[in-house]
């Protein structure tokens, strides 16, 4: 998903959509930035054309790991929820105030 249909499956506008992901979310986020960056380093991409071609090779090295892990698990990885407590930020918020 591009970052713009990530936020609306998990229902967040402005919030940073990195604090809203799973753990295994995160992870596979930055194994898809990282396979591109090594892709990238290697095959050093000079075009535009290029690197879009060696960011969907890094994105598709994520695609990968994702289908693989959620055969075994048998469930989708992908949560709507968001992952900040935020009944935990209110009672620090009120705990401030007084």
């Amino acid at each position: 998903m591009k970052a713009s249909e990530y936020k609306e499956f998990k229902g967040i506008r402005k919030e940073s959509l990195r604090d809203n992901m799973t753990d295994v979310e995160v992870l596979l986020t930055d194994l898809g930035e990282t396979a591109t960056r090594e892709l990238a380093n290697e095959y050093k991409p000079y075009s535009l054309n290029q690197n879009k071609e060696i960011a969907k090779r890094g994105g598709k090295i994520a695609k990968n790991t994702r289908d693989n892990l959620e055969k075994e698990l048998g469930r989708s990885v992908l949560s709507s929820n968001s992952n900040l407590n935020y009944e935990y930020i209110n009672k620090k918020r009120d705990k401030i105030k007084k």
